[in-house]
């Protein structure tokens, strides 16, 4: 495995300052934004799909220094009932599927959207209980008439691209579990599998150990993204782990974002790294930093000594001692 960050939390350095510190910090990868909710600060995708000269000098400044692209990253909302941010996500992720076929980047990633209650709707709708049944009725339409059709065409552009898309588990979105991971997938095509991120599927009551198995064992990690969560139990009693109070709120909020090793275990960290290898997963673990209480600096120095001495490099030995 290799270790890298997703460089939006670098969005203040230009590019090659960007690459000079992840180079120096002891990183193997980058994961650069390419538009959504994160940004494009590292990426111009109307230049790069244009000049084929500007995409060799894009990628030589990445490999000259030891470095790969692990994947590019556009996290929106493509089927949202808000059409003009429906389209500019559709838009950037479709160029960048594109763009990442020209330059050899084998993974997109992104969200998988949430719908509206209907056609006429003016807000995202993220059904999280089967009853009062209007609900269940709201999430299946979703998937009928939103989800699954406009996954069938992406997928089908990410494989004449020869891409993987990796689907952030995220809440909020319509993909947030590996059960609707997979049945989206299922329900498309393998191009689809996930983005994995541990910090989501704590808070939601998932072993992300197990995650790693269910998912790994079908073929559908893609990516992974390391970033951990703290769960506070005192106040997990008064808001319930779908607490919608702003992430500011440390104090009181549920649960919050950590660097990793400061929401659990380095142990539960390395058995992470030891199901990843054990299942199949033998790329990048992406470094992705929203630490509410920690700077950007020490937050990503954190994660990067604790991943390292964790991160499995090498290829297993010959089983000598059998």
């Amino acid at each position: 495995m290799k270790l890298g960050v997703f460089t939006v939390l670098f969005s203040q350095k230009n590019f090659e300052e960007m690459l000079d510190y992840v180079k120096e910090a002891g990183l193997n990868a980058v994961e650069i934004g390419t538009g959504g909710y994160p940004g494009s600060a590292h990426c111009d995708l109307d230049s790069l799909l244009e000049s084929e000269q500007l995409r060799r000098e894009y990628l030589e400044k990445v490999t000259s220094r030891g470095l790969v692209i692990s994947a590019f990253s556009c996290h929106g909302n493509p089927i949202s009932p808000d059409k003009a941010f429906a389209e500019e996500s559709h838009l950037a992720l479709e160029q960048t599927i594109k763009l990442a076929g020209l330059m050899n980047i084998p993974v997109v990633n992104c969200f998988s959207g949430t719908a509206g209650d209907h056609e006429g709707a003016k807000y995202p709708n993220w059904p999280v209980s089967p009853w009062p049944n209007e609900f269940g009725d709201i999430l299946k339409w979703q998937w009928e008439e939103k989800l699954i059709p406009y996954w069938k065409v992406m997928g089908k552009l990410a494989q004449e691209n020869n891409v993987k898309i990796g689907l952030e588990l995220h809440g909020g979105f319509l993909v947030h579990t590996p059960y609707t991971m997979l049945k989206l997938r299922e329900e498309t095509c393998e191009a689809i599998g996930a983005n994995l991120d541990p910090s989501h599927l704590w808070w939601q009551g998932i072993d992300p150990v197990a995650a790693i198995k269910i998912l790994g064992k079908a073929g559908a990690i893609h990516h992974f993204h390391a970033k951990d969560t703290y769960i506070d139990q005192d106040n997990v009693n008064m808001y319930g782990l779908t607490d919608m109070q702003p992430y500011g709120n440390v104090q009181t909020r549920a649960w919050s974002f950590r660097s990793v090793g400061c929401g659990h275990s380095m142990q539960e960290w390395s058995d992470m790294m030891s199901a990843l290898r054990t299942f199949g997963y033998d790329y990048v673990v992406s470094i992705e930093h929203e630490d509410p209480i920690m700077s950007i600096e020490e937050g990503f120095s954190r994660a990067v000594k604790n991943l390292k001495a964790i991160l499995i490099e090498e290829q297993p030995a010959d089983m000598w001692w059998v």
